[in-house]
């Protein structure tokens, strides 16, 4: 089970936090950020592996996200700066137990979304 939490309004060039809880074998997991505005379809923003050591961003928030986790306390962080107003959307944390991956449908497991809204 995961839970997303952090989202919250923020204006433009702030910074935010996002926490991904879960429960059961966190470190047997790779663990992804999606996200989705309205009426847009869900793109990927971040994963990281399993312990952590390899990570990889979508071009649009390179330089500005970074993704970590912390096993031992069960949860993964997505850390926002300078956030844009293109930035707004509900954003997901997604596990796989298999692959590490920028496609949705490689991740069976899912969180709920905690919604980002960034003001100009």
């Amino acid at each position: 089970q995961l839970q997303a939490s952090g989202g919250g309004l923020v204006e433009a060039g702030g910074s935010l936090r996002l926490s991904c809880s879960a429960s059961g074998t966190f470190s047997n997991y790779h663990m992804g950020w999606f996200r989705q505005a309205p009426r847009k379809e869900r793109e990927f923003v971040a994963a990281i592996s399993r312990g952590g050591e390899v990570t990889f961003y979508a071009d649009s928030v390179k330089g500005r996200f970074t993704c970590s986790r912390y096993n031992a306390m069960n949860t993964m962080y997505l850390q926002l700066n300078n956030l844009k107003p293109e930035d707004t959307a509900a954003y997901y944390c997604a596990a796989s137990s298999t692959m590490i991956s920028r496609v949705g449908r490689q991740y069976p497991y899912w969180g709920q979304g905690t919604q980002v809204t960034v003001s100009s």
